[in-house]
Protein backbone atom coordinates (compact mmCIF):
# COMPACT_ATOMS: atom_id res chain seq x y z
CA UNK A 1 0.00 0.00 0.00
CA UNK A 2 1.28 3.28 -0.80
CA UNK A 3 1.10 5.35 2.26
CA UNK A 4 1.08 9.34 1.59
CA UNK A 5 3.52 11.89 2.34
CA UNK A 6 2.73 15.41 2.70
CA UNK A 7 2.54 16.71 -0.98
CA UNK A 8 2.81 20.25 -2.54
CA UNK A 9 25.65 -1.95 -11.41
CA UNK A 10 31.12 -7.34 -13.90
CA UNK A 11 28.55 -6.49 -16.35
CA UNK A 12 29.39 -3.17 -17.19
CA UNK A 13 30.93 -4.60 -20.54
CA UNK A 14 27.13 -5.74 -21.58
CA UNK A 15 25.13 -2.24 -20.16
CA UNK A 16 25.61 0.03 -23.00
CA UNK A 17 22.80 1.76 -24.87
CA UNK A 18 21.91 -1.09 -27.24
CA UNK A 19 18.58 -2.58 -29.06
CA UNK A 20 15.54 -3.60 -27.50
CA UNK A 21 14.39 -7.20 -26.42
CA UNK A 22 12.76 -9.70 -28.23
CA UNK A 23 9.42 -9.66 -30.45
CA UNK A 24 7.93 -12.69 -31.74
CA UNK A 25 4.00 -14.04 -31.75
CA UNK A 26 4.17 -16.09 -28.45
CA UNK A 27 5.92 -13.43 -26.74
CA UNK A 28 4.94 -10.45 -27.69
CA UNK A 29 5.70 -6.60 -25.97
CA UNK A 30 5.45 -3.36 -26.03
CA UNK A 31 8.10 -0.90 -26.03
CA UNK A 32 9.72 1.67 -23.76
CA UNK A 33 11.68 4.66 -24.92
CA UNK A 34 13.93 6.69 -23.10
CA UNK A 35 15.19 10.67 -23.53
CA UNK A 36 18.71 12.50 -23.34
CA UNK A 37 20.08 12.95 -19.66
CA UNK A 38 19.71 16.46 -18.36
CA UNK A 39 23.63 16.37 -18.69
CA UNK A 40 24.08 17.46 -22.33
CA UNK A 41 26.98 15.24 -23.25
CA UNK A 42 27.74 12.93 -26.38
CA UNK A 43 27.22 10.02 -24.06
CA UNK A 44 24.10 11.39 -22.87
CA UNK A 45 22.57 8.15 -22.80
CA UNK A 46 24.56 4.80 -23.39
CA UNK A 47 25.24 4.93 -19.15
CA UNK A 48 21.24 4.46 -19.13
CA UNK A 49 20.47 0.70 -19.78
CA UNK A 50 17.27 1.51 -21.91
CA UNK A 51 15.04 -0.27 -24.67
CA UNK A 52 13.08 -2.22 -22.23
CA UNK A 53 9.76 -4.15 -23.45
CA UNK A 54 6.99 -4.74 -21.40
CA UNK A 55 5.97 -8.73 -22.28
CA UNK A 56 2.34 -8.23 -22.59
CA UNK A 57 2.20 -12.06 -24.09
CA UNK A 58 3.11 -13.13 -20.21
CA UNK A 59 2.11 -10.07 -18.22
CA UNK A 60 1.11 -10.09 -15.15
CA UNK A 61 3.30 -12.83 -14.50
CA UNK A 62 2.57 -13.33 -10.75
CA UNK A 63 -0.98 -12.54 -9.40
CA UNK A 64 -2.30 -13.39 -6.01
CA UNK A 65 -2.06 -16.59 -4.95
CA UNK A 66 -3.71 -20.02 -2.58
CA UNK A 67 -1.15 -20.15 -0.58
CA UNK A 68 -1.93 -20.76 3.15
CA UNK A 69 -0.08 -21.33 6.70
CA UNK A 70 -0.53 -20.81 9.93
CA UNK A 71 0.26 -17.67 11.05
CA UNK A 72 2.66 -17.95 14.28
CA UNK A 73 1.51 -14.49 15.75
CA UNK A 74 -2.20 -15.43 15.20
CA UNK A 75 -1.97 -19.09 15.71
CA UNK A 76 -4.21 -19.52 12.65
CA UNK A 77 -4.05 -20.31 9.49
CA UNK A 78 -3.89 -17.36 6.96
CA UNK A 79 -4.35 -17.18 3.00
CA UNK A 80 -1.48 -14.91 3.28
CA UNK A 81 -1.07 -13.75 -0.56
CA UNK A 82 -5.31 -14.07 -1.62
CA UNK A 83 -5.04 -9.85 -1.23
CA UNK A 84 -2.21 -7.87 -3.48
CA UNK A 85 1.67 -8.95 -4.69
CA UNK A 86 3.76 -6.87 -5.72
CA UNK A 87 7.46 -5.22 -5.74
CA UNK A 88 9.41 -8.27 -5.97
CA UNK A 89 13.36 -8.90 -5.43
CA UNK A 90 15.46 -11.42 -7.86
CA UNK A 91 17.92 -13.70 -7.67
CA UNK A 92 19.48 -15.78 -10.41
CA UNK A 93 20.41 -19.18 -8.82
CA UNK A 94 21.68 -22.77 -10.23
CA UNK A 95 20.04 -21.45 -14.00
CA UNK A 96 16.48 -20.26 -12.89
CA UNK A 97 15.53 -16.94 -11.25
CA UNK A 98 14.49 -17.19 -7.67
CA UNK A 99 11.56 -13.85 -7.37
CA UNK A 100 10.87 -13.01 -3.56
CA UNK A 101 7.60 -10.96 -3.66
CA UNK A 102 5.56 -8.76 -1.20
CA UNK A 103 2.36 -10.36 -0.51
CA UNK A 104 -0.88 -9.18 1.44
CA UNK A 105 -3.58 -11.29 3.45
CA UNK A 106 -7.26 -9.64 3.85
CA UNK A 107 -6.72 -9.75 7.57
CA UNK A 108 -4.55 -7.66 8.88
CA UNK A 109 -3.62 -3.52 9.27
CA UNK A 110 -4.14 -1.37 7.67
CA UNK A 111 -4.41 -2.98 4.40
CA UNK A 112 -3.81 -6.62 5.09
CA UNK A 113 -0.28 -8.10 6.55
CA UNK A 114 2.73 -8.24 4.20
CA UNK A 115 5.09 -11.12 4.07
CA UNK A 116 7.62 -12.03 1.71
CA UNK A 117 6.97 -15.33 -0.75
CA UNK A 118 9.38 -17.16 -3.09
CA UNK A 119 8.50 -17.86 -6.73
CA UNK A 120 10.48 -19.99 -9.17
CA UNK A 121 11.31 -19.51 -12.71
CA UNK A 122 13.17 -21.07 -15.33
CA UNK A 123 12.49 -19.04 -18.53
CA UNK A 124 11.53 -16.14 -16.08
CA UNK A 125 7.87 -15.66 -17.17
CA UNK A 126 6.39 -18.57 -16.07
CA UNK A 127 6.42 -19.16 -12.03
CA UNK A 128 5.63 -22.01 -9.69
CA UNK A 129 5.19 -20.33 -5.88
CA UNK A 130 6.07 -21.87 -2.77
CA UNK A 131 3.03 -22.59 -0.71
CA UNK A 132 4.27 -20.59 2.76
CA UNK A 133 6.16 -17.53 3.18
CA UNK A 134 9.62 -17.18 3.79
CA UNK A 135 10.22 -13.94 5.72
CA UNK A 136 7.05 -12.74 8.06
CA UNK A 137 6.43 -11.13 11.28
CA UNK A 138 6.88 -13.85 14.45
CA UNK A 139 7.50 -13.60 18.06
CA UNK A 140 10.77 -12.48 17.86
CA UNK A 141 12.88 -9.10 18.33
CA UNK A 142 11.28 -7.31 15.45
CA UNK A 143 7.58 -7.52 15.91
CA UNK A 144 7.52 -4.45 17.38
CA UNK A 145 8.63 -3.24 14.10
CA UNK A 146 7.01 -5.52 12.01
CA UNK A 147 3.72 -6.58 13.61
CA UNK A 148 0.61 -6.07 12.30
CA UNK A 149 1.37 -4.15 8.91
CA UNK A 150 4.57 -6.70 7.93
CA UNK A 151 7.59 -7.46 5.81
CA UNK A 152 7.89 -5.64 2.64
CA UNK A 153 9.44 -5.00 -0.89
CA UNK A 154 12.72 -6.82 -0.50
CA UNK A 155 15.95 -6.02 -2.12
CA UNK A 156 18.80 -8.73 -2.38
CA UNK A 157 22.17 -9.26 -3.32
CA UNK A 158 25.20 -11.73 -1.79
CA UNK A 159 28.41 -10.93 -0.81
CA UNK A 160 31.69 -12.65 -2.04
CA UNK A 161 30.61 -15.86 -0.03
CA UNK A 162 27.77 -16.27 -1.27
CA UNK A 163 25.42 -15.32 1.89
CA UNK A 164 22.29 -13.41 0.53
CA UNK A 165 21.33 -10.33 2.21
CA UNK A 166 17.82 -8.88 2.13
CA UNK A 167 16.99 -5.17 2.74
CA UNK A 168 13.31 -5.06 3.56
CA UNK A 169 11.08 -2.72 4.96
CA UNK A 170 9.19 -3.36 8.06
CA UNK A 171 5.65 -1.30 8.92
CA UNK A 172 3.90 -1.75 12.01
CA UNK A 173 0.72 0.00 11.11
CA UNK A 174 2.33 3.37 11.48
CA UNK A 175 5.66 3.51 10.86
CA UNK A 176 8.18 1.83 8.27
CA UNK A 177 11.85 0.95 9.25
CA UNK A 178 14.55 -0.42 7.18
CA UNK A 179 15.69 -3.81 8.61
CA UNK A 180 18.32 -6.25 7.65
CA UNK A 181 18.09 -10.13 7.03
CA UNK A 182 20.57 -12.85 5.94
CA UNK A 183 20.31 -16.39 4.24
CA UNK A 184 22.59 -18.93 3.28
CA UNK A 185 19.83 -20.28 0.79
CA UNK A 186 16.71 -18.03 0.04
CA UNK A 187 14.72 -19.86 2.47
CA UNK A 188 15.77 -19.70 5.72
CA UNK A 189 16.65 -16.20 6.71
CA UNK A 190 18.39 -14.92 9.61
CA UNK A 191 16.54 -11.09 11.18
CA UNK A 192 19.38 -8.81 11.80
CA UNK A 193 17.09 -5.90 13.08
CA UNK A 194 17.42 -2.42 12.14
CA UNK A 195 20.20 -1.37 9.26
CA UNK A 196 20.54 1.53 10.88
CA UNK A 197 20.27 0.95 14.96
CA UNK A 198 24.29 0.72 15.85
CA UNK A 199 24.52 4.67 14.11
CA UNK A 200 24.87 8.03 15.79
CA UNK A 201 23.02 6.37 19.04
CA UNK A 202 20.01 4.96 17.53
CA UNK A 203 19.46 8.98 16.24
CA UNK A 204 17.22 7.01 13.14
CA UNK A 205 15.89 3.81 14.61
CA UNK A 206 12.22 6.00 15.13
CA UNK A 207 12.66 7.76 11.99
CA UNK A 208 10.79 6.78 8.65
CA UNK A 209 13.21 4.43 6.36
CA UNK A 210 12.82 1.77 3.45
CA UNK A 211 14.02 0.64 0.18
CA UNK A 212 17.45 -0.03 0.66
CA UNK A 213 18.97 -0.71 -2.57
CA UNK A 214 22.88 -1.69 -2.20
CA UNK A 215 25.40 -1.29 -4.74
CA UNK A 216 26.49 -4.21 -6.49
CA UNK A 217 28.50 -5.62 -8.93
CA UNK A 218 25.90 -7.30 -11.65
CA UNK A 219 28.18 -10.33 -12.94
CA UNK A 220 27.73 -12.18 -16.41
CA UNK A 221 26.44 -14.98 -14.90
CA UNK A 222 23.57 -13.22 -12.93
CA UNK A 223 24.82 -13.00 -9.72
CA UNK A 224 24.32 -9.70 -7.87
CA UNK A 225 27.50 -9.33 -5.50
CA UNK A 226 27.42 -6.31 -3.31
CA UNK A 227 30.92 -4.20 -4.10
CA UNK A 228 32.95 -1.93 -1.95
CA UNK A 229 33.79 1.73 -3.02
CA UNK A 230 36.60 3.48 -1.46
CA UNK A 231 36.53 0.31 1.57
CA UNK A 232 33.29 0.76 2.24
CA UNK A 233 29.66 -0.65 0.92
CA UNK A 234 27.35 1.46 -0.28
CA UNK A 235 23.51 1.48 -0.05
CA UNK A 236 20.73 4.19 -1.39
CA UNK A 237 17.62 4.58 0.65
CA UNK A 238 14.54 6.37 1.42
CA UNK A 239 11.27 7.19 -0.50
CA UNK A 240 10.99 11.42 0.28
CA UNK A 241 14.03 11.90 -1.83
CA UNK A 242 17.06 9.36 -1.77
CA UNK A 243 19.43 9.08 1.00
CA UNK A 244 22.93 7.50 1.17
CA UNK A 245 24.13 4.50 3.70
CA UNK A 246 27.87 3.34 4.30
CA UNK A 247 28.86 -0.45 5.96
CA UNK A 248 31.56 -2.60 6.68
CA UNK A 249 29.34 -5.98 7.07
CA UNK A 250 26.10 -5.11 4.86
CA UNK A 251 24.22 -5.65 8.34
CA UNK A 252 24.59 -2.42 9.72
CA UNK A 253 24.71 0.77 8.31
CA UNK A 254 25.31 4.46 8.80
CA UNK A 255 23.05 7.65 6.59
CA UNK A 256 25.50 9.55 5.37
CA UNK A 257 24.73 13.17 6.65
CA UNK A 258 25.85 16.55 5.72
CA UNK A 259 28.84 18.79 6.22
CA UNK A 260 28.02 21.55 8.63
CA UNK A 261 26.74 24.42 6.94
CA UNK A 262 25.78 22.10 4.11
CA UNK A 263 22.61 23.80 2.04
CA UNK A 264 20.12 21.12 1.18
CA UNK A 265 19.60 20.90 -2.95
CA UNK A 266 15.47 21.46 -2.60
CA UNK A 267 13.32 22.32 0.14
CA UNK A 268 12.39 19.75 2.94
CA UNK A 269 9.01 18.48 2.69
CA UNK A 270 7.32 15.72 4.15
CA UNK A 271 8.85 12.94 6.31
CA UNK A 272 12.38 14.57 5.52
CA UNK A 273 12.17 17.50 7.95
CA UNK A 274 11.80 14.88 10.46
CA UNK A 275 15.90 13.93 9.11
CA UNK A 276 17.21 17.66 8.54
CA UNK A 277 20.85 16.19 8.93
CA UNK A 278 20.66 13.76 5.68
CA UNK A 279 22.46 14.63 3.31
CA UNK A 280 19.77 14.40 -0.13
CA UNK A 281 21.50 12.71 -3.20
CA UNK A 282 18.84 12.46 -5.20
CA UNK A 283 16.07 15.45 -4.89
CA UNK A 284 12.69 15.92 -6.25
CA UNK A 285 12.15 17.93 -9.28
CA UNK A 286 9.32 20.34 -9.97
CA UNK A 287 8.07 20.69 -13.09
CA UNK A 288 8.74 16.81 -13.55
CA UNK A 289 7.62 13.29 -13.61
CA UNK A 290 9.44 13.20 -9.89
CA UNK A 291 7.97 16.43 -8.30
CA UNK A 292 6.32 14.81 -5.81
CA UNK A 293 9.17 11.31 -4.36
CA UNK A 294 11.90 9.62 -5.48
CA UNK A 295 12.66 6.27 -4.11
CA UNK A 296 15.16 3.70 -4.96
CA UNK A 297 14.32 0.93 -6.99
CA UNK A 298 16.63 -2.58 -8.06
CA UNK A 299 20.31 -3.00 -6.15
CA UNK A 300 22.50 -0.34 -7.91
CA UNK A 301 24.81 -1.58 -10.55
CA UNK A 302 28.35 -0.53 -10.36
CA UNK A 303 29.85 -0.23 -14.25
CA UNK A 304 32.81 1.32 -15.34
CA UNK A 305 30.97 4.57 -16.31
CA UNK A 306 29.17 4.71 -12.83
CA UNK A 307 26.52 3.67 -10.32
CA UNK A 308 23.56 3.12 -12.40
CA UNK A 309 20.72 3.68 -9.95
CA UNK A 310 17.40 3.02 -11.00
CA UNK A 311 15.00 4.73 -9.14
CA UNK A 312 10.80 5.10 -8.68
CA UNK A 313 8.70 8.42 -8.83
CA UNK A 314 5.68 9.75 -7.65
CA UNK A 315 3.98 12.48 -9.44
CA UNK A 316 1.89 15.34 -8.41
CA UNK A 317 0.79 17.72 -12.30
CA UNK A 318 -0.07 21.04 -9.85
CA UNK A 319 4.24 20.53 -9.10
CA UNK A 320 5.51 18.14 -11.64
CA UNK A 321 4.45 17.31 -14.60
CA UNK A 322 0.78 17.79 -15.92
CA UNK A 323 0.68 15.08 -18.65
CA UNK A 324 0.76 12.76 -16.17
CA UNK A 325 -2.11 11.54 -13.74
CA UNK A 326 -2.13 12.10 -9.98
CA UNK A 327 0.04 10.27 -7.83
CA UNK A 328 1.40 8.34 -10.90
CA UNK A 329 4.63 6.08 -10.35
CA UNK A 330 6.68 6.42 -13.04
CA UNK A 331 10.72 5.00 -12.95
CA UNK A 332 13.39 6.81 -14.35
CA UNK A 333 17.55 6.66 -13.99
CA UNK A 334 20.66 8.43 -12.07
CA UNK A 335 24.39 7.49 -12.65
CA UNK A 336 26.41 8.55 -9.89
CA UNK A 337 30.35 9.00 -9.32
CA UNK A 338 31.61 5.52 -8.80
CA UNK A 339 34.73 7.34 -6.92
CA UNK A 340 32.11 9.26 -5.11
CA UNK A 341 28.71 7.91 -5.09
CA UNK A 342 27.17 10.97 -3.59
CA UNK A 343 27.54 12.53 -6.07
CA UNK A 344 25.38 12.53 -9.56
CA UNK A 345 27.12 11.92 -12.65
CA UNK A 346 24.37 12.16 -15.23
CA UNK A 347 20.07 11.91 -14.59
CA UNK A 348 17.71 11.52 -17.07
CA UNK A 349 14.81 14.17 -17.85
CA UNK A 350 11.92 12.01 -17.91
CA UNK A 351 10.67 8.36 -17.07
CA UNK A 352 11.12 5.37 -18.93
CA UNK A 353 8.86 3.25 -17.70
CA UNK A 354 5.02 4.31 -16.49
CA UNK A 355 1.60 2.84 -16.25
CA UNK A 356 -0.38 1.93 -19.18
CA UNK A 357 -1.41 -0.95 -19.18
CA UNK A 358 -4.86 -1.56 -17.24
CA UNK A 359 -3.45 -3.80 -14.58
CA UNK A 360 -0.83 -0.61 -14.03
CA UNK A 361 -3.52 1.50 -13.69
CA UNK A 362 -6.31 0.07 -11.55
CA UNK A 363 -5.66 -2.04 -8.38
CA UNK A 364 -5.15 -1.35 -4.49
CA UNK A 365 -3.48 1.83 -5.10
CA UNK A 366 -3.33 3.39 -8.95
CA UNK A 367 -1.01 4.42 -11.95
CA UNK A 368 1.65 2.40 -10.32
CA UNK A 369 4.90 0.70 -11.97
CA UNK A 370 7.36 0.08 -9.10
CA UNK A 371 10.25 -1.25 -10.29
CA UNK A 372 12.63 -3.19 -7.87
CA UNK A 373 13.72 -6.10 -9.48
CA UNK A 374 16.61 -6.35 -12.36
CA UNK A 375 18.65 -9.62 -13.90
CA UNK A 376 20.83 -10.30 -16.24
CA UNK A 377 19.61 -14.20 -16.98
CA UNK A 378 19.97 -16.31 -20.12
CA UNK A 379 21.65 -13.19 -22.64
CA UNK A 380 18.70 -10.71 -21.77
CA UNK A 381 17.78 -8.27 -18.58
CA UNK A 382 14.91 -8.79 -16.74
CA UNK A 383 13.26 -5.79 -14.93
CA UNK A 384 10.35 -7.07 -12.70
CA UNK A 385 8.20 -4.57 -10.98
CA UNK A 386 4.77 -4.16 -8.93
CA UNK A 387 1.50 -3.30 -11.16
CA UNK A 388 -0.94 -0.93 -8.94
CA UNK A 389 0.43 -3.04 -6.24
CA UNK A 390 -1.69 -5.70 -6.84
CA UNK A 391 0.32 -8.35 -9.63
CA UNK A 392 3.60 -8.34 -10.90
CA UNK A 393 5.36 -7.85 -14.52
CA UNK A 394 8.30 -8.04 -16.35
CA UNK A 395 9.97 -6.20 -18.98
CA UNK A 396 13.01 -7.19 -21.10
CA UNK A 397 15.91 -6.04 -23.06
CA UNK A 398 18.67 -8.03 -25.01
CA UNK A 399 21.96 -8.27 -22.97
CA UNK A 400 24.56 -6.31 -25.18
CA UNK A 401 27.71 -8.59 -26.44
Amino acid sequence: MRRPIFTLLGAAALFSAGIAGCNGADHSATAITSTDSAAATPDATGWALVNFEKVDSANPVLQPGTGSFVDPITRSRISWEEKDVFNPAIVVKDGKIYMLYRAQDKVGKPAGTSRIGMAVSSDGLHFVRQTEPVLYPSEDAEKRYEWEGGCEDPRVVQDAQGIYYMTYTAYDGSQARLLVATSPDLVHWTKKGHAFARAYGGKYVDKWSKSGSIVSTYEPDGRIVATKIGGKYWMYWGDQFIWAATSDDLINWTPVEKHPGEADPVALRGRALAMPDLKIVVPTRAKHFDSDLVESGPPAMLTDKGVLLIYNSRNIPAIGDTSLAEGTYAASRALLDKADPLKTVHRLNTWFMKPDKPYEITGQVNEVCFLEGLALFKGQWLLYYGTADSKIAVARRAADK
